[in-house]
């Protein structure tokens, strides 16, 4: 049997070209994101819904940088690392501290904000510090899963510790003086103060320093160096300052003011 050299050519090359094609063609795998949409200004939704904040538009140019479509999945806070471990989810970007805890069970990226623990408080809390809340009597809230929570656990064995699913719910124990004080970061509680300014103080000052990372599986080292490499480019070219300007301008202002170090 003889063969038809340029035909089976000719085939072939139409065959590779009919192949690349489909390839070329087959849409890129989304990146889905994970993060709870209930921390303003970081992670929130519009008026229509819309997801909408810092993290929103960091997963946006994150994902833009890798040439995928994205996907942000809405998720309580403290499900945020389940999700991840079980696949649910590709990354975490949701303010979320890097701790040796933490860590145990997934990776984290470089850092990229800096903020720390500090005190809401009853208005007629005389307490100076945290080390004042440690004592018999005392109520301190929390949201559930942060590291609020943690500290507040491990570290405050004579108060009473009440768990919190969402950070309004605390904030309001605080106000209604049904709780001495609430954990939470430095931007939120000044926000918290300004909202109940009647009814609550607040202790900026942060007695824990923190820094918040992009979460990424244990599995996946490939994608935690795109993403360090993505964190190292945005900011040298400024991606992180635009966000500054664009959702913490008037914070920043006023934690300069009052002598606080800002978080970029």
């Amino acid at each position: 049997m003889q063969f038809n050299r340029r035909a089976l050519l000719n085939t072939f090359i139409a065959t590779l070209a009919s192949t690349s094609a489909a390839f070329a063609a087959e849409p890129a795998k989304p990146l889905i994101v994970g993060m709870e949409l209930a921390y303003p200004p970081f992670e929130m939704t519009d008026t229509s819904g819309k997801p909408t904040g810092f993290s929103v538009d960091l997963a946006t140019d994150l994902a833009r940088s890798l040439g995928r479509p994205l996907v942000i999945q809405n998720t309580s806070f403290d499900g945020l690392i389940p999700a991840l471990k079980t696949g649910k989810i590709d990354l975490v970007i949701s303010s979320m501290t890097a701790t040796e805890e933490r860590a145990k069970s997934i990776n984290f990226s470089d850092r990229y904000f800096s903020s720390g623990l500090c005190l809401l408080l009853k208005k007629a809390s005389t307490a100076k510090g945290i080390a004042d809340l440690n004592q018999a009597g005392v109520k301190v809230a929390v949201k559930k899963g942060t590291t609020g929570h943690i500290y507040a656990m491990s570290q405050l064995k004579n108060a009473q510790v009440l768990v919190f699913d969402k950070e309004s719910a605390a904030v309001l124990e605080v106000s209604q003086a049904k709780a001495d004080a609430f954990i939470y970061d430095q931007m939120s509680n000044y926000r918290n103060w300004q909202r109940n300014q009647e009814t609550t103080r607040t202790l900026l000052e942060p007695f824990q320093k923190e820094s918040w990372a992009i979460g990424i599986s244990k599995d996946n080292s490939a994608l935690k160096d795109q993403v360090n490499q993505f964190i190292k480019s945005y900011r040298t070219s400024g991606g992180f300052d635009k966000l500054g300007d664009r959702y913490l301008k008037e914070m920043n202002v006023e934690f300069k003011r009052l002598g606080y170090s800002f978080f970029l």
